[in-house]
């Protein structure tokens, strides 16, 4: 007669060994206090797991139940679905209730730099052949040895077999010649983050391009309409802002000029349902959703920087908060020259009241550009990926200070990250106002899947909801009276919170 099911409650054999098992939960815990820093849930699932091993079955269960019901009444389980669904969504824009996506059957690529090998292996992974376009044999050859590299280390981490990194690369192919994208449904321009080399580039696809070939540039902050203008059909150029590394960041910008025509527009996101990113739809402005939310905050850091903080405060602030990496770590981390390009672009039109904080200048001016050059705010000694605090970068930042006539005072970790997260949302709000996005939570989509905000607290838009907006615009407003001109509250904001509203009545609405 076979015996019925082993029921849990009968598995004492399990718990034979107790101090062994409560030796593994204590190792777990200690390596959840490094990984899930700031989760609310891992570590009740770990005392849901030593009551199970503590405590007799039935006061075991009751323990677990209790602990759920905490989670359940988290508030960063309500961040957490409001990101899943804001995530939904995104994908919900006018121009797919209007036509519906181009066929893409063949992709094109200008540019084989870590960007544009990135989008390569992204479109490769999504089963589709890549032409990639460089300027000479050597850059061409680079691009390929980048695109390669990729499949090679997955090749030996064991999550790649040979036979599929051969298929991949079987269907990339390259070219010193634009005339190799002549069948291609649909051209990525990955070049330099540069509007004279951008208008090059498009006045050739606009040359080589068939009919119907939908047209993306790749560009971060440059004017989207000024590049499409440069071609016969606007109507079929758009943004696809993809984040670095192209091939595992899963936001996917996708941004709609004056005139882009809603079949691109429905062709750019059924393009990123293929390579299983998160596309968020962004008008046109310098750096559209995040790079132009981002420099806000950044800015902020700038500022609390020149006033006393250290680079190093702030970054172990933010981390706080939640983000894997404070803004210095990460412009460490992308390089510094990009910022600064960014900034000497800007000069010409920077409104002369607004501060301006000339520190990463400093650096930049000594070629200290982050982790490439071995230095930026950080050092990274011998190539190393952590960075250690720099005493050089530090008097940099007095002697900038005594410059400016700046009397340093501290910066306590809750001032530094309301006054971060202020500067985050006041932007945020300006673009919402603009109509740059669509809705709030696309807002919040972005912050999370591209700039690391912290998943469970939900999104920019949300944290503020949940802190309350006349919070933020009392806090705004107190800022304002020592720099009236960066610190100005956002309309939208002032109405909403004058008018006990919230974001996501916005959300609601859209």
């Amino acid at each position: 007669m076979r015996a019925g099911p082993r029921r849990t409650r009968d598995a004492d054999a399990a718990l034979a060994d107790k101090p062994a098992a409560l030796a593994a939960v204590e190792a777990a815990a200690g390596r959840l206090a490094q990984t899930a820093r700031g989760l609310y849930s891992p570590a009740r699932i770990v005392e849901a797991v030593r009551a199970a091993i503590e405590q007799p079955f039935d006061e075991g269960l009751r323990t677990e139940r209790a602990l759920f019901l905490q989670c359940l009444d988290s508030p960063q389980r309500a961040g957490l679905v409001h990101a899943f669904f804001a995530e939904r969504e995104a994908a919900k824009i006018p121009e797919l209730k209007q036509a519906r996506p181009r066929r893409v059957e063949r992709v094109g690529i200008v540019g084989g730099g870590t960007m544009g090998a990135g989008i390569a292996v992204a479109v490769l992974d999504a089963g589709l052949p890549v032409a990639m376009v460089e300027q000479d044999d050597a850059a061409l050859e680079r691009g390929r040895a980048r695109v390669a590299q990729v499949y090679d280390l997955l090749v030996g981490k064991g999550r790649m077999s040979a036979d599929e990194r051969a298929e991949r690369l079987a269907r990339f192919t390259g070219s010193t010649g634009y005339e190799a994208l002549a069948d291609a449904d649909l051209i990525i321009e990955a070049v330099f983050e540069d509007m004279d080399a951008k208008l090059a580039v498009f006045a050739q696809l606009d040359r080589v391009a068939k009919p119907g070939a939908v047209l993306a540039t790749n560009t971060s902050y440059l004017d989207v309409d000024r590049i499409a203008a440069a071609t016969r059909g606007p109507a079929d150029v758009l943004g696809l802002h993809f984040f670095s590394p192209a091939n595992v960041m899963k936001l996917l910008e996708v941004v709609v000029g004056r005139q882009t025509a809603p079949d691109t527009v429905a062709t750019g996101f059924d393009f990123a349902r293929r390579l299983r990113k998160i596309p968020v739809r962004a008008g046109v402005c310098d750096g559209f959703i995040g790079n132009r939310i981002l420099a806000a905050y950044r800015q902020a850091a700038d500022l609390m920087m020149e006033d006393g903080a250290s680079p190093y405060d702030i970054d172990a602030a933010v981390r706080e908060f939640g983000y894997p990496m404070g803004p210095y770590q990460m412009m460490d981390l992308a390089g510094g020259d990009i910022g600064w390009a960014t900034r000497k672009r800007r000069a010409p039109t920077r409104d002369p009241a607004q501060r301006y904080v000339q520190i990463a200048d400093r650096l930049c001016e000594r070629g200290w550009f982050g982790q490439k050059t071995g230095r930026g705010y950080y050092l990274y000694p011998d190539g190393a990926r952590q960075g250690r605090q720099d005493p050089e970068v530090l008097a940099i930042i007095d002697a900038e200070r005594r410059r400016a006539a700046v009397t340093p005072r501290p910066f306590p970790p809750e001032e530094i990250q309301r006054r971060y997260l202020a500067a985050m949302i006041n932007e945020a709000a300006n673009v919402l106002r603009q109509g740059i996005a669509l809705r709030p939570s696309d807002i919040d989509v972005v912050a999370v899947a591209g700039y690391g905000f912290p998943r469970h607290r939900g999104g920019p838009m949300h944290y503020a909801d949940s802190v309350g907006l006349p919070r933020i615009l009392a806090d705004l407003r107190e800022y304002a009276r020592e720099d009236p001109a960066f610190w100005t509250p956002s309309p939208l904001l002032v109405e909403l919170a004058e008018a006990g509203r919230d974001f996501a009545s916005l959300n609601r609405a859209a």
